[in-house]
């Protein structure tokens, strides 16, 4: 096949594919069933408990390192399921990232109390993280995978999982402490400058 060929094939495919995911999603995933309102429920009810126990004197550094944390999952999850490897049967709707609910909503709000809470209380972070990673990996996808809501398949493990759920809130953590060095760094050069007024001039 030319180029075209080749895309002129992806969107017939891509338009079937989308077409038997929304039969799917109406016959089996709809507002009808228990797992939509599980899945919302997972969805709603880590932002209400964020509302109420958010740190709001550090909020934006808080909220940085939980969006990071969604960010990294969010790819890597799409990877796995475009690949076939971490299938969810269940999801809000066939529009948005089959994921969505613990991609933008328990993983990040977990990881994101969690770094406030050793933050605050000077706590292990890394330590904690390993636990906390311990129970979405070997806890909560178990429950998922029982109740039929994720599948894992070709090789993939709970254990694969748990070494997820410690590289991502890691990576999360490095980046933010580099944008709080970053910015107090430039702090410092703006308060030295404020100190010497005539400095910039005298250059």
């Amino acid at each position: 096949m030319d180029y075209r060929q080749y895309w002129n094939q992806i969107f017939k495919q891509n338009d079937e594919l989308n077409s038997l995911i929304s039969s799917y999603w109406h016959d089996y995933s709809n507002l009808g069933t228990w797992q939509f309102w599980l899945v919302v429920s997972f969805m709603v009810f880590p932002l209400i408990l964020l509302y109420f126990t958010v740190d709001r004197k550090r909020i934006f550094e808080i909220f940085f390192f939980g969006y990071t944390v969604h960010i990294l999952w969010s790819y890597v999850d799409i990877t796995m399921g475009r690949y076939g490897y971490l299938v969810h049967h269940y999801f809000l709707t066939p529009i948005l990232p089959y994921a969505i609910n613990v991609t933008a909503s328990v993983f990040p709000v977990g990881f994101l109390l969690l770094y406030q809470y050793c933050t605050n209380r000077n706590k292990n972070f890394y330590w904690y993280v390993v636990l906390l990673s311990a129970v979405f990996a070997f806890g909560f996808a178990t429950i998922g995978v029982y109740l039929g809501f994720i599948e894992m398949r070709k090789g993939l493990t709970q254990f694969h999982l748990f070494l997820l759920h410690i590289v991502i809130p890691y990576s999360a953590y490095w980046l933010t402490k580099l944008i709080l060095k970053l910015r107090n760094t430039n702090d410092s050069r703006n308060r030295e400058f404020n100190l010497n007024p005539f400095k910039e001039k005298a250059r």
